[in-house]
């Protein structure tokens, strides 16, 4: 991982360069009159030669995303040099070329199961075995799901000293992992720390806005800032399992775009009959039963939508008629034709790959928009703000490379067993109760919290004169939205918790903008 300047005396040539994924990041800000770069988007905002101008666009991506996509930053004038690309800057002049690029072959590697398992596990092996090389205290991210679960397995069988391992959970239970992480830390000996998050702790969210620079509304920035500052207290380096949802199927919103691709496949007659099967499943079925409506909601949606928007409709905060209706005309009047880029910057990921099967298409489009430019962000500022290095095993390159090569019937197993091909290679490693279990994902209790213990600061940071004045929203959209979840009407957590730090970020860099 790196973001490097090179200055090449002899040609009067500067060359910058970002890792593959994305791991370190890199800003610039190119004029007539200067380059500037830095890894940090503050330090360039210091430059006073730099304008301090809002990019709305970014706003806009940001309301769906949950994050501003490179090249794009909430700057007009700075830019984030993409993964695995090179800037050159010359004669006053920049160009900028990819030197890596993920495979978009179709063709599936031709081994059989058993050489394919065989591969992945030597690949993971060695891949573990280099980021464990250190001259510093090392340890581990133990969630208790399968990445990171593996990953300290591999850390196990290598070291000859217990694997110091590291969890944070929440004291809401349906949120925290910790049991199954205390599984495989009892399995391999691990000498295992614990954390719990709560409420209070959003006192840091200033300091986080702060480590940003730019709005960014992942909420597991705020237990992975914890888990790397209570890390770093005990060792210096940790590994951790980011990249194995993307590269071998994790995600349950896999099983739902795999869903609405076959169903826009099948013959209407079929698709007819089964939308009629759920009809009696209305909007007042009492539950369990109200999971079929919402199963009909989702098809009679898939029917009528491209696989791109649906894919987008699983990972965004605010879909893209919720954001235009919530936003005002004066901001989308003058985003103009820049409105809804998140929709046209994920078509077009999928325009790439179009001819690989669908598992692959979203791998291929998760590891090029929502890894480096969430995720990465995220574990980066987290761990870098505490001074913690860390280390991801499943984005070696080489191990990326051979996912890719994989046909993805073996990475989601029919609808249900996502990362079939992982699990299957690393049984073996896994107790039962990790091997079984589905993805839980790493979310914080943001509903209860914004009707319990955060309620009054949301209200006084979003609700005042100040907040509403900007021009970004219609004030009674955002009224409506904060009555409507304090009712119980509706679990708005995540979109207040994106409104949120929009404001903070405001409130810290440009507390006076109005649009």
């Amino acid at each position: 991982m790196f973001a490097i300047a090179i200055w090449d005396s002899k040609k009067k040539r500067l060359i910058l360069a970002r890792d593959r994924m994305g791991k370190k990041p890199l800003f610039y800000s190119f004029t007539n009159e200067f380059l500037s770069f830095s890894s940090e988007l503050n330090s360039l905002i210091s430059f006073p030669k730099i304008k301090k101008e809002i990019d709305l666009t970014g706003v806009d991506a940001y309301l769906t995303l949950q994050y501003i996509p490179a090249p794009l930053t909430i700057y007009k004038d700075i830019k984030k040099l993409e993964p695995a690309s090179i800037l050159i800057f010359e004669n006053n002049k920049i160009e900028i070329k990819k030197y890596w690029e993920m495979s978009v072959e179709n063709e599936s590697i031709k081994m059989s199961l058993r050489d394919i398992k065989e591969e992945l596990y030597n690949l993971l092996y060695e891949s573990t075995k280099l980021r464990m090389i250190s001259d510093v205290p090392l340890g581990a991210f133990l969630s208790g799901g399968i990445d990171s679960s593996i990953i300290v397995a591999l850390m196990a069988k290598i070291s000859d000293k217990p694997v110091k391992t590291f969890s944070i959970g929440f004291k809401e239970e349906e949120f925290s992992e910790l049991s199954y992480a205390r599984e495989i830390a009892k399995l391999y000996s691990t000498d295992h720390t614990e954390f719990i998050v709560e409420a209070k702790m959003s006192e840091i969210l200033p300091t986080l806005i702060t480590h940003y620079g730019e709005p960014y509304a992942d909420s597991s920035a705020l237990p992975s800032y914890y888990v790397s500052r209570e890390t770093r207290k005990a060792v210096t380096v940790a590994l951790n399992g980011d990249g194995g949802d993307e590269n071998f199927g994790g995600y349950l919103r896999y099983i739902a775009t795999k869903i609405a691709f076959y169903f826009q496949i099948i013959p209407k007659w079929t698709k007819e009959l089964g939308l009629l099967g759920l009809r009696p499943f209305g909007e007042k079925t009492p539950a369990p039963f109200n999971i079929l409506w919402k199963a009909r909601k989702f098809l009679q949606a898939a029917s009528n939508s491209s696989i791109e928007d649906v894919y987008l409709s699983t990972i965004c905060y605010f879909r893209i008629a919720e954001k235009n209706n919530i936003l005002s005309l004066d901001f989308q009047n003058t985003v103009k034709e820049n409105l809804n880029y998140a929709q046209k910057y994920i078509h077009s990921l999928f325009a790439n790959v179009k001819h690989k099967d669908i598992i692959n298409q979203l791998s291929y489009v998760d590891l090029n928009s929502y890894l480096p430019h969430c995720l990465m962000t995220k574990m980066d500022i987290a761990s870098m703000a505490n001074s913690l290095e860390c280390r991801s095993p499943f984005l070696d390159h080489k191990v990326i490379e051979f996912a890719a090569s994989l046909n993805g019937s073996i990475k989601l197993k029919g609808f249900s067993r996502t990362k079939w091909i992982l699990k299957e290679t690393f049984r073996d490693l896994l107790p039962p109760k990790i091997y079984k279990r589905g993805k839980m994902g790493f979310g914080i209790p943001l509903g209860p919290w914004f009707r319990g213990e955060m309620k009054k600061y949301w209200a006084e940071t979003c609700l005042n004169e100040k907040s509403l004045g900007r021009g970004y929203f219609k004030k009674e959209e955002i009224f409506r939205l904060w009555d409507e979840h304090q009712s119980g009407k509706r679990d708005y957590g995540y979109k207040l918790w994106a409104l949120l730090m929009l404001e903070l970020w405001h409130q810290k860099f440009m507390p006076d903008y109005k649009l």
